[in-house]
């Protein structure tokens, strides 16, 4: 595929990515009383490394003697992308709300793009900055309905503190995953990110169930909300991440999750029948072009200053 088919795909991937994502807060709800937290972020993190076995073995085994070296990168990009990413979103979801979960992600493309110009080196324009601020206008503007009041009346409870803990582990993973070089591609990659992630999850899930009991194995709910979670928001979304974290970087992939609350509107519209406002319309009409503003370059792609590599010891 060539750089241009590449770019395409990217920016294609920018709009699509979020949606992915936006499945696994109709599972976050829907699990409640039905799956504990963690048992849901194991099986969905399990049933995601089966969809990518098949496609990244032949690489694992190729380049095995390279990414060996890697395990304990390996398991802290899987601590903070499977485990606090994962259970600790099912676990804020229970006493939180979606406005107030859209709220604390908005500051994730902010933290990371200040982070890739302080840890990565990389430079933004004032137009790209500009585009930023548009997006993350939108954003706020679609979370209030339209009106500052409503944001003022958020309160915020005990699932928030849960929330913000993956947004700041979101930050860390995208950084890393970009500072940290691999001798895998970045399919391969996930899918032993993934498997790490499953053995920091392991021991937290067997306490779970110590204290909270396994759920029904004969519930066909409980399997068709991992198989959700794994397929869309695991497989899919983080995929296409990596993907975007090497095309575009950290910074612009951030960028994804201003979209977010567009596709929950639209996702609330399909299943529940609860029509888009007018607000959702404005928001668009900010956060489009702004993250049009936020990936375009105005001269060729410069690498970003490629950091020491240094081997795990």
């Amino acid at each position: 595929m060539g750089a241009l088919a590449r770019r395409r795909l990217a920016f294609a991937l920018l709009v699509i990515t979020p949606g992915l994502w936006s499945a696994n807060y109709i599972v976050a709800r829907a699990a409640v009383g039905v799956v504990e937290p963690h048992m849901l972020a194991l099986l969905r993190w399990s049933f995601a490394l089966l969809l990518m076995l098949p496609f990244a073995w032949r690489s694992l085994v190729r380049e095995f003697p390279a990414w060996r070296l890697e395990w304990r990168r390996m398991l802290v990009l899987g601590a903070l992308g499977m485990w606090i990413c994962g259970a600790f979103v099912y676990i804020g979801a229970r006493s939180t709300t979606a406005t107030n979960i859209g709220l604390l992600y908005a500051i994730s493309p902010v933290m990371i793009a200040a982070g890739s110009a302080v840890f990565l080196g990389e430079r933004i324009s004032r137009t790209q900055s500009a585009g930023v601020g548009l997006a993350l206008a939108g954003m706020l503007f679609v979370l209030a309905r339209g009106s500052p009041a409503n944001l003022a009346a958020v309160r915020f409870t005990v699932g928030d503190g849960w929330i913000l803990a993956a947004v700041l582990s979101w930050t860390a993973y995208s950084l890393l995953l970009r500072r940290w070089h691999s001798a895998l591609d970045p399919f391969a990659r996930l899918a032993v990110v993934t498997c790490a992630g499953l053995v920091v999850l392991a021991p937290f899930t067997i306490a779970e169930a110590w204290h909270a009991g396994l759920p029904d194995p004969r519930s066909s709910k409980v399997w068709l909300l991992a198989l959700v979670a794994a397929a869309l928001p695991g497989f899919g979304a983080y995929q296409a991440y990596s993907y975007l974290q090497r095309e575009l970087g950290p910074a612009r992939t951030g960028l994804v999750l201003y979209l977010g609350p567009l596709w929950a509107a639209g996702v609330a519209w399909w299943l529940l029948g609860e029509a888009p406002r007018w607000y959702h319309f404005a928001g668009a009409a900010l956060i489009l072009p702004g993250i049009y503003f936020a990936t375009r370059t105005s001269q060729p792609e410069v690498a970003a200053p490629t950091a020491k590599r240094i081997e795990p010891t």
